[in-house]
């Protein structure tokens, strides 16, 4: 029926931000990018939430941008992800059971941020950082794969502007707040039906803006010992665009353009690190990350003409990262580090699918800055991910299943490297 298909469009408005391990295990669990920074990257992300050389910290942590010297300071980070992802398998529709093999679905991406700080005197330091925290693209070569009326294409744009305004009380004790402007737009594709059964896509894209705070503390009770704490809000977005529904698809509702609108509300996050200096060229650094993905519950769903024609569950565990890490100076100018962690992901076998199979992940990386003079130096970052074993059950009782669609079942075979590199300048 249309009215099947339009609700299949409309769930992927409401999760048209969310990342899955197929497009990239290097991204958070759920739908956020965590590749905010090359000087972290080398660590995976073990400390990012204390002050340090780089003011890229203060996308987790507004107040450790008091580390900063005087005047200005300027960074621009790249990060390049290089995923593969392959989904194997079986999907059973009307009887026939067609196999699974996607190929490698993953799209190699670029992810850039920009930090820029200015210390007014003693006490105050503003900030402005400008990112992209959520992000998607993937694209199934042959697109009328056996699973295609799960997942044809994804495309996810989003960009987030965030000044914030720091206080130094003195050498123990820093605090600050900030705003976030986020603006999301999306594109998705999938069959309306399993190849063989329908062929032709529905079609889904739309865009919206939404507002958010920020707010850190960073406390140094001893000297060489530093405590980090950061909190990024959920952000409100109303999307709004239009999914295209193709001829030859029976329901209620015509083949045409329709206008859809729904609200997707991005997680609160709190971000806990530390920093203890072991010697004079040996620094120990851990982060503790915990996002409330559980505050996804059951989105509702509305079209221009009809209202509201369904509520989607999320069923959204809350995610978890814990990450380890060491620093050592080389010499005055290079400086080496090295980290690993592990991301608990807040999304299960039971609501895993096509679009978002997402399981826990492994990081191992490896870093290192080097200082061309006082006003200029660069980072490195490398990491590799090692996706846990997952798979994939969409059947009957699963939230996304179809009887149209079909039941597919697959391995999700993915691991990702990730090259990172920035430059600093201050001024």
């Amino acid at each position: 029926m249309v009215w099947a298909v339009r609700k299949k469009a409309l769930l992927f408005t409401s999760s048209a931000v969310a990342l899955s391990l197929a497009a990239g295990s290097a991204f958070a669990g759920g739908f956020a990018l965590r590749e905010q920074s090359s000087y972290y990257q080398g660590t995976s992300f073990a400390g990012n939430a204390t002050s340090g050389p780089s003011v890229s910290s203060m996308f987790w942590n507004p107040a450790a941008i008091t580390g900063v010297g005087e005047g200005f300071t300027f960074e621009a980070h790249n990060s390049f992800i290089l995923p593969q992802a392959e989904l194997n398998g079986t999907n059973t529709v009307l009887g026939t059971t067609l196999p699974v093999s996607t190929g490698d679905i993953g799209s190699d991406a670029w992810v850039g941020a920009t930090y820029t700080t200015y210390r007014v005197n003693d006490d105050v330091v503003f900030g402005l950082g400008v990112n992209a925290p959520f992000g998607l693209s993937t694209k199934v070569e042959n697109p009328n794969w056996a699973g295609a009326g799960y997942n044809r294409s994804s495309k996810v744009f989003s960009i987030n502007v965030n000044p914030v305004v720091a206080y130094q009380f003195n050498d123990m004790i820093s605090v600050a707040a900030g705003l976030q402007f986020q603006y999301v737009s999306v594109r998705l594709t999938n069959s309306a039906a399993a190849p063989g059964v329908f062929n032709a896509s529905t079609t889904l894209q739309g865009d919206g803006l939404g507002y958010g705070v920020t707010a850190g503390l960073t406390l140094k009770p001893f000297k060489g010992t530093e405590l980090g704490v950061g909190y990024r809000s959920a952000v409100g977005v109303d999307l709004d665009g239009n999914a295209f529904l193709p001829a030859g698809v029976p329901g209620r509702l015509a083949p045409g353009s329709y206008g859809i609108t729904t609200s997707l509300v991005t997680p609160d996050m709190i971000t806990v690190s530390a920093k203890q200096d072991i010697t004079e060229d040996v620094r120990l650094l851990a982060t503790f990350e915990w996002a409330n993905w559980s505050r996804l519950k059951t989105p509702k769903i509305d079209e221009d003409t009809v209202g509201q024609i369904s509520e989607l569950p999320f069923n959204y565990d809350d995610g978890y990262f814990l990450a380890l890490g060491a620093e050592y100076d080389w010499n005055d100018k290079l400086t080496l580090r090295a980290g690993g962690a592990y991301e608990w992901s807040p999304i299960n076998e039971t609501i895993r699918s096509a679009r978002l199979p997402d399981n826990d992940r492994i990081w191992a990386s490896l870093g290192a800055s080097y200082k061309f003079n006082k006003h200029m130096s660069f980072d490195l970052g490398y990491t590799h991910i090692f996706g846990t074993d997952t798979n994939l059950n969409v059947g009957p009782g699963h939230q996304d299943y179809s009887a149209t669609k079909g039941s597919l079942v697959a391995d999700v075979d993915s691991s990702v490297d990730i090259f990172s590199a920035s430059m600093r300048m201050s001024f």
